[in-house]
Order: C-alpha cells, then structure tokens, then sequence
C-alpha cells in the first residue's frame, strides 16, 4: 500500500469506471487492475464488484474507502507539518459539482485560489448538484457546490455565491408538447413532466404543483438538471430548471421557456462544507478565497 494506491483507489470508488480513472490517474488499465488486486490482498477482502457493464463498491469496499480518505488526510495534514518553509500550502482539495457549476461558477473561484496555492491539488467530481450535500457529508467532497436546501444539515456551513433564477423550459419544435402550448391556454395539468429526483430542484417543482393544485402528469423522475434539459431538448416534456443550466447547454437552441403562472423562488448557490473541517488547511484556505470573492 502507498499513497499513489489510495489515491487510485479513492478516484475509483468515486466514479466507478476502470478506463475513466485509468485515463484521468495516468496508469494504463493493467497497471490499475493489479493496483486494486494488491489492496485486496492487503485488505483481506474484496473490494468491488464488476462485470463487463457495471463496477460497485462491496460493504468492505465502502468501509476501505473511509480508511482511505482518513489515510490521505492524514498524510496531507503531516506534509504540511513537515514541510521547512511552511510558506506554500499544499495537499489535496475535492471538489464537488455539477456539470454546469464547473463552466458557470468555479473557473473564476479556481483560477484565484490556483494562483494563491499552486501547490494544492485540485481532484474535480462532477454529478448531480443534487447529491452535493450527501457528498460531503459522507466525506466524499471537502466542498460541495451546491444549491442550499430548504433544511441544511446541522454539521454543515454554506457560503452563498450566487442566486439562480428557476425557469419552466419547454421544446420549441413540432411535437406532442408543443402541440398542447399551442392550444389557447396552457393545459398544465395535461403537458408530461420531467423532474428531478430529489434535493432542492425537487422541493421547488413539488411546491410549484401545490401552488398550482395540479395532480401533475409527471413523464419521468431524472438525475441531474443536465440531463432534464437534454429531455426537453428532445421532445420529451416539459420542466422547471435553473436558468444558468440552458444558458450553459449544447441544446439551448431546441428550448424555450414559457412564462410561470405563479412565482418561482431562485436557488440560493454556494459552498457547503462540514463544520467539523473548517480549520483543516486546505480546506480553509478554500473558505477564506471564496469570502474574499464574496467581497470584492
């Protein structure tokens, strides 16, 4: 075991995907293959389960990653004790965003703590914005950029960046959908929804039907606001979706947004982190770069 190891391991148990953290590490597949084989053998047990389509994490799989998060951690916080100058931070920083925050938000954020700490290393985990939360949490993220829920956590603190405007998207082509806005009203209670499954985007949309007293039609329950914009794009429904997600999609084009018949409260954007980590170097020095921002 090395710490080169856990961090394979780590990427791994994130995205689980051999070729994609083969590609993004810099190993050849054969050289992270026999990796994992060797922390197996160390560990005693078997860590993941894969076929030819799908890769999980076993329950000892689940119970190593804790190990290897603290490891790295603690490895981090020991070469920033033992380095001389103690003039340059260094260590590791996981972020953890959507598809959309990562062109949208966080270039400006990085770009200014890259050039305050070149030495951190900055490990990108793109998802659902939804899972945001839960990521950290669980440890999985030091900071999660997220929207701020109705109710947040009590072990974690949020720093807004940014209000999101929600908006109802809809296709603009010929289709069923659109055949039903042409109609002289719009039969809400009639067009096909296309939801997320859960987290803040949820609430909105649930809050939304009740204002509206509508029984929903609801089409399909998603992951990911990327992906609802994707199904509108193609004809599938309807939806209500943060305005930055379109203005940042390759589809923008084959959707438009129709006009709400009752308010919409905007997301509430920022950094979430585990208040319990907050004097961690790294992770402050993160903290303290975004308040900065905040300011200016």
């Amino acid at each position: 075991m090395d710490i080169r190891t856990i961090k394979l391991y780590l990427h791994l148990s994130n995205c689980l995907h051999f070729a994609k953290t083969a590609q993004q590490m810099h190993v050849s597949p054969s050289t992270l293959s026999r990796a994992m084989q060797r922390l197996e053998e160390e560990a005693g047990a078997k860590l993941f389960e894969r076929d030819n389509r799908s890769v999980t994490l076993t329950s000892a799989g689940v119970e190593y990653r804790h190990f290897a998060e603290q490891t790295l951690d603690n490895w981090n916080k020991l070469k920033y004790r033992l380095d001389p100058k103690q003039d340059r931070l260094r260590g590791r920083l996981n972020l953890y965003c959507s598809v959309t925050a990562a062109y949208s938000h966080l270039p400006g954020l990085l770009d200014r703590f890259r050039s305050e700490h070149p030495l951190v290393e900055i490990a990108l985990i793109t998802g659902d914005a939804a899972n945001a939360v839960d990521m950290v949490k669980q440890n999985r993220a030091d900071i999660g950029i997220a929207a701020k829920p109705d109710t947040l956590p009590e072990s974690l603190s949020f720093i807004k960046i940014d209000d999101v405007p929600l908006v109802i998207i809809a296709p603009t082509f010929k289709c069923a959908v659109q055949e039903l806005l042409c109609e002289s009203y719009i039969p809400w209670d009639r067009l096909p929804f296309i939801i997320p499954e859960h987290g803040p985007g949820r609430q909105r949309i649930d809050n939304w039907f009740k204002q509206l007293g509508l029984n929903a039609n609801v089409y399909a329950q998603v992951s990911g606001q990327e992906a609802i914009a994707s199904m509108v794009a193609l004809g599938c429904g309807v939806s209500i979706t943060p305005e930055v997600v379109i203005n940042n999609s390759p589809v923008k084009d084959r959707i438009q947004q129709l006009a709400s018949p009752v308010a919409i409260a905007p997301f509430e954007l920022g950094c979430c982190s585990k208040k319990s980590r907050e004097d961690e170097p790294v992770i402050a020095a993160f903290l303290q770069e975004l308040q900065r921002m905040r300011r200016s």
